[in-house]
């Protein structure tokens, strides 16, 4: 498999992994500059170069897969038959460096809802390394034309264009993926939060709205769907920054993303 694919893949799972690249080489080496080994938790894909190299590159990814903020780093390796190592001896003569990035894994989001302010909302979080699932029971919502403006993202966008049963979503969606529920329909969001409430291993839960709506949701959660009070407050309501109190929808939307920007932070520390 390719790098690219195995980057890729892991990413598809939301593993984290290290990217381990050939970055000099002097004299005789196994491999060329460029050479890349893609290392995950428990398995790799490609090579640079076999032997002691390969051997001690999987070895400190692996560590570095074991911490919690890890930074790249380079690695020399002399190919000698004078350096022991704890994996056998390389004398091709000649000496490498490799370079180990950390690959971790992105922030996912889940936005249900993409009118007025979720299309604004959109557009902010397509400037960053997420993964990003726009959902919507609209087909309007979610055209090439309308989300044009999408094309050139920074983050992988996954459409879901959902008539029926917007709900269903949830259980499709990565452990760890922070949702923000911003539909049409009082109807629907209040579905949502029922149904969000009752899908283990998702991050955090917003809901756009007044404090009047709430308060109905609130009483709904509890006596219709049978949710403790401990369970409701996982709902976050109002979403946002509370210092920005501007109402047009690209001023929601930027205090909504910096509040989730904040989230994600505090999320991996």
């Amino acid at each position: 498999m390719a790098w690219v694919a195995a980057v890729a893949r892991l990413r598809a799972r939301r593993e984290p992994g290290v990217l381990a690249t050939v970055a000099t080489v002097r004299g005789h080496a196994p491999r060329k500059a460029g050479a890349k080994l893609v290392v995950g938790r428990s398995e790799t894909w490609g090579s640079i170069g076999g032997g002691n190299i390969e051997a001690v590159a999987i070895d400190r990814a692996r560590e570095l897969l074991g911490t919690t903020e890890p930074e790249p780093e380079l690695m020399d390796f002399a190919l000698n038959d004078k350096v022991t190592s704890r994996h056998g001896v390389q004398c091709c003569g000649g000496a490498v460096s490799v370079l180990l990035e950390p690959l971790p894994v992105v922030p996912a989001v889940a936005l249900f809802g993409v009118g007025h302010v979720g299309f604004e909302l959109a557009r902010i979080l397509a400037r960053h390394n997420l993964d990003l699932h726009l959902i919507d029971s609209r087909t309007e919502m979610l055209t090439d034309e309308r989300l044009g403006v999408l094309a050139d993202a920074v983050a992988q966008i996954h459409l879901h264009h959902t008539p029926l049963l917007p709900e269903e979503a949830l259980a499709g969606l990565a452990p760890g993926t922070h949702v923000l529920i911003m539909t049409h329909d009082h109807a629907e969001d209040a579905a949502l939060c029922d149904a969000a409430l009752r899908t283990p291993g998702l991050g955090s839960i917003g809901l756009i709205g007044s404090a009047a709506k709430w308060a109905r949701f609130r009483k709904r959660l509890a006596t219709e769907g049978g949710h403790d009070d401990t369970t409701i407050d996982r709902i976050k309501t109002p979403i946002g920054m509370p210092e920005i109190t501007g109402k047009e929808p690209a001023t929601i939307a930027v205090s909504v993303a910096a509040d989730l920007l904040r989230t994600f932070e505090q999320t991996r520390h």
